[in-house]
């Protein structure tokens, strides 16, 4: 088998196949047997080795959830047998630091560590960091083999295995669910999107794929501090620089290892790094890597991931409090594709964890680092239900402007809302407009909050000139306080961000 399958894994359940593939000598026949628990053969398929690469792949029949079973590989006098394989949803986790933060990291990690022995049918697995100038085959290395869940595996150490936001959102998914749950970790810290994405998505945003070395001399951010070091939330990231920068390198030796996977969805958490390099281009980079993804997924599994693939993402948290910078504020809305919310028509089948109210000043691994990941997994786990597992009735995204009408007498502007809204800061000065009394120039201003009703916030533009060009709301590195952010649903989730 290929270096990913072993004992106690979890494969995609139906309606999909589960996809199983390996080595062997170029033209043997290899016979794939799932056996029952006892010993009943429940399905036997059969696979030629191809030459010259020496592997072979199999799809077997869609299977309900459930298990134990045994999955036998036999080819001439050798064979291979995994055991205590379970049927269920299979969710790939990958990102930069924030992904790779552990389990003993984060909030009540201690409690979370202590819970880990009640969820035996959340099956995990992490890839080790590796990066190639060509595609490959099969994974380098594995830092977690298949395994069921401990406080040791989860909680290995800092940024190693196992994603306490993967983790936190595999573990609700079994609880709304019940079906057994396969977590793939494949996070590396401080690095950007062009890491991940193939040669041919690069090539689609007009990027040069042979420029890391030059994207080296510009200013980067490292995100997860080298192994041993903990880094204070006054040291500088600029000072940390552990991820490879260069192009495709982990979508060639991490991500392309794993297309023959069947999987149920995919929880990114990553982007931090691109407020520092080439922010402005994300808008193109992410909602392609996502297509990219799809299609590789789609075609390595032959057929069996479904081609519009759920895609959940964090949207960036904060960083530096006052900062003057709107990196953080333009790369969130690069995230959304410049449209503020997904899904959306450049985004299908996406949702998104709004977490810029979830800053944490004081975290040991530095501010950008926050250690509420439960918050971050439970928004997720909302969009999944919604995107993946068709909850319709589910509310699972903050209230988003639909309008915005000038008083121009009263020098008012009155901002209605998509859901009902709940004001936790009045006072806060989140909304600004784009002021001026000439269309060629403007400035931003602090529009003061008048009036909030059920649907509506008005807004007052004193000091503003006669023309208003624009409006965004929380357009900072830092917009607001740990769960006080003016505007939410009465749901608790947070309005996102927009310009």
């Amino acid at each position: 088998f290929a270096s990913y399958y072993g004992d106690h894994m979890v494969l995609q359940r139906k309606p999909a196949g589960a996809v199983v593939w390996g080595h062997g000598e170029p033209g043997a026949v290899v016979t794939v047997t799932l056996l029952g628990a006892s010993g009943l053969i429940i399905m036997e398929k059969t696979a030629q080795v191809k030459g010259p690469s020496g592997t072979w792949t199999a799809v077997l029949d869609p299977m309900g959830e459930g298990g134990p079973y045994a999955l036998t590989a036999e080819q001439g006098l050798e064979n291979v047998t995994l055991q205590d394989i379970y049927f269920g949803d299979v969710w790939l986790c990958s990102g930069q630091s924030n992904m790779a933060m552990t389990v003993l990291q984060v909030d009540n990690a201690s409690q979370e560590l202590a819970a880990a022995t009640l969820y035996p049918y959340v099956r995990i697995f992490a890839a080790a960091p590796a990066r190639s100038d060509v595609e490959l085959e099969d994974l380098e290395r594995i830092d977690l083999p298949w395994s069921i869940p401990t406080a040791e595996n989860l909680g290995h150490g800092n940024f190693t295995y196992f994603s306490a936001v993967c983790w936190l959102l595999g573990r609700s998914l079994f609880e709304a669910l019940g079906s057994p749950i396969g977590l793939v970790e494949v996070a590396w810290g401080g690095n950007p999107i062009e890491a991940w994405s193939s040669r041919r998505a690069l090539q689609a945003c007009g990027l040069p794929e042979d420029t890391g070395r030059a994207w080296l001399l510009k200013p980067a951010l490292c995100f997860a501090p080298p192994l041993n070091l903990t880094l204070s939330s006054s040291t500088s990231p600029h000072e940390h620089l552990s991820g490879p920068q260069t192009p495709s390198v982990l979508w060639n030796a991490m991500i392309h290892p794993l297309l023959n996977m069947t999987l149920r969805g995919v929880a990114w958490y990553q982007g931090e790094a691109n407020a520092f390099l080439h922010t402005d281009q994300y808008n193109c980079t992410f909602p392609t890597l996502i297509a990219d993804w799809r299609q590789a997924f789609h075609t390595g599994s032959a057929g069996q991931t479904e081609l519009l693939l759920p895609f959940g993402f964090v949207q960036l948290s904060t960083y530096r409090r006052q900062s003057a910078d709107d990196s953080f504020a333009r790369l969130r809305w690069h995230q959304t594709a410049d449209l503020g919310v997904v899904p959306n028509a450049r985004m299908p089948g996406t949702f998104m964890a709004v977490a810029m109210d979830l800053g944490d000043e004081h975290s040991p691994y530095g501010s950008i680092h926050p250690r509420d990941k439960q918050n971050v997994a439970h928004r997720l786990l909302l969009g999944a239900r919604a995107m993946a597992y068709g909850d319709k009735d589910l509310v699972f995204q903050g209230p988003y402007p639909t309008r915005a009408i000038l008083e121009v007498t009263s020098g008012l502007l009155n901002v209605t809302y998509s859901q009902e809204l709940i004001c936790r800061q009045r006072d806060a000065q989140a909304f600004e407009v784009c002021c001026s009394s000439q269309v060629s120039s403007c400035q931003w201003l602090p529009a003061p909050v008048a009036v909030v009703r059920s649907h509506t916030v008005t807004l007052a533009l004193s000091g503003c000139g006669t023309l208003v060009l624009g409006l965004r709301y929380a357009w900072a590195e830092w917009p607001c306080e740990y769960q006080a952010c003016p505007l939410y649903n009465p749901q608790g989730l947070p309005a996102p961000p927009f310009l």
